[in-house]
């Protein structure tokens, strides 16, 4: 385990429709960002799930900010 990481006991998955919500997107969004690689999931059965935490990272990292001049 890498530092930082929580054992997968403690991780929480969100499913794809959840993901969506968060990010105000639609689902064939986060599918886009699923199968791109962008947003790491594991699949269970024929449906995804992603780490909560990965969410926050994602959209953390994407944040483009608004400088001031």
């Amino acid at each position: 385990m890498a530092a930082g990481e929580k054992p997968l006991n403690e991780v929480q998955f969100l499913t794809v429709a959840e993901v969506a919500t968060v990010m105000r997107v639609s689902k064939m969004t986060v599918y886009r960002l699923v199968h791109s690689g962008h947003l790491p999931a594991i699949r269970v059965g024929r449906s995804f799930r992603v780490p909560e935490q990965a969410v926050h990272d994602y959209l953390r990292e994407s944040y483009v900010g608004v400088e001031t001049a």
